[in-house]
């Protein structure tokens, strides 16, 4: 399971790339040197809230979007939350199997 830091830096180096940014751009735009890009990139630091602010603003977008990363989990992440939601409640069992059903 990857953590937080390592979500958050797989989501700025995301919105970085549809933006067609460089590390090399992002870090002039945000002030700071390009290792520290990659390293926040790869989660090996963390930003500082004044850094992930002029991120954001870099990026174009809300801070709270740079942790919208759900869609990063990995498979056996969703794989886990999935079997946990349905052991633990007959209804979703029911719904995903509804779904299964009409995808399959």
């Amino acid at each position: 399971m990857r953590n937080i830091k390592q979500l958050l830096g797989a989501r700025i180096r995301e919105i970085r790339k549809k933006n067609k940014l460089t590390q090399e751009k992002l870090a002039e735009l945000v002030g700071i040197g390009t290792p520290n890009i990659s390293y926040i990139e790869t989660g090996r630091f963390a930003p500082s809230m004044d850094t992930l602010e002029k991120i954001s603003e870099a990026l174009g977008v809300y801070p709270y979007e740079l942790y919208m990363f759900e869609h990063l989990k990995s498979k056996e992440d969703m794989q886990k939350e999935i079997i946990d939601a349905i052991e633990t409640n007959e209804q979703t069992l029911e719904l995903i199997y509804k779904f299964y059903q009409s995808i399959k």
